[in-house]
């Protein structure tokens, strides 16, 4: 997986098609990301470069709850392949 824009944004899609917004922000939160359960939203440290943002949502997603039949098929073929990858990994 390439780390540029248009990966980003298509992890974002991911995002955005299971309910969740996307936000970039400032923070002191550790692991560059921050998720606020209750109001499906995830926030991005800001001063993350898009490599740095492509890495966290590749760990981050596979642990949301996302409904697979939300996602468009391009978005369930990539998520496929990155909660496959954190099987894997872990």
């Amino acid at each position: 997986m390439k780390p540029n824009q248009t990966t980003l944004d298509k992890l974002g899609n991911i995002l955005n098609e299971a309910g969740y917004t996307m936000r970039y922000e400032r923070g002191s939160f550790q692991s560059g990301w921050c998720l606020l359960e209750e109001k499906s939203v995830v926030v991005l440290n800001k001063f993350l470069d898009v490599e740095g943002r492509i890495n966290t949502l590749l760990d981050l997603i596979p642990q949301l709850n996302i409904n697979y039949d939300k996602l468009t098929f391009e978005s369930q073929k990539l998520y496929d392949s990155i909660v496959s990858k954190s099987i894997i990994i872990a």
